[in-house]
Formats: C-alpha cells, sequence, structure tokens
C-alpha cells in the first residue's frame, strides 16, 4: 500500500515563501512520476508542479512559474515543493500526488494521494 504522507503548510503572509514535503512509503519513488495539485474553497482541484519519474524534469504551470520550484530525492522517498513569492491566490490545500510510470499533471493520471495540507496567505 502506497502511501504519501504530505507537511509544511501553515500560514504566511504575502511575500513569504513555505516549503512542503511529501514522504513516499510503500514502494520505492523512482518509478513514479511525482506532483503538487492545488484546490482552492469551491473550485477544481488543479496541478501546480510536477516532476517525471525518468528524467527528473519539472514542469510548472503559469501561474507559479519563477516562484515554485519542485524537487525530489528517490532516496529519501521525498518530493518537496518550495513556494516563494507567496500570494493571497495560493491559498489552498496542497496535495502531494503519485503516478506510476507516467506524470502526475493531471487529476486521472494519478494512482496515490495525500491527504494534503492547507496553506493559507494572508494580504
Amino acid at each position: 500500500q502506497v502511501q504519501l504522507v504530505e507537511s509544511g503548510g501553515g500560514l504566511t503572509q504575502a511575500g513569504g515563501s513555505l516549503r512542503l514535503s511529501c514522504v513516499v512509503s510503500g514502494d520505492s519513488m523512482s518509478t513514479y512520476g511525482m506532483g503538487w495539485f492545488r484546490q482552492a474553497p469551491g473550485k477544481e482541484r488543479e496541478s501546480v508542479a510536477d516532476v517525471t519519474w525518468s528524467a527528473g524534469i519539472p514542469y510548472y504551470v503559469d501561474s507559479v512559474k519563477g516562484r515554485f520550484t519542485i524537487s525530489r530525492d528517490n532516496v529519501k522517498n521525498t518530493v518537496w515543493l518550495q513556494m516563494n513569492s507567496l500570494k493571497p491566490d495560493d491559498t489552498a490545500v496542497y496535495y502531494c500526488a503519485a503516478s506510476h510510470l507516467g506524470r502526475a499533471t493531471r487529476v486521472g493520471s494519478v494512482d496515490y494521494w495525500g491527504k494534503g495540507t492547507l496553506v493559507t496567505v494572508s494580504s
């Protein structure tokens, strides 16, 4: 049973930074595309960033490019999302996601989800 556990969410002011972590257990992370999604109240879950399993190439949604950085360590079975220059619009529950031999970039392509961690950015 693969489990994903997020941590690092919290409350910060606009312009601040947070670093989210996601630890994977139950399988090696090396064959999983890993991603971060977010869901704001009343909105659909959206992909924020993902990193491929084969070459470790990162991808970002336009709204976070230049501010967020996704990284992974297959030895530690951990993926991170460094979030800088946070804005109130970034307020959401952030979910870690894993896609076996694929990309965790669409809700339909995700095999495993974490339970989420809340990020709140005040203005």
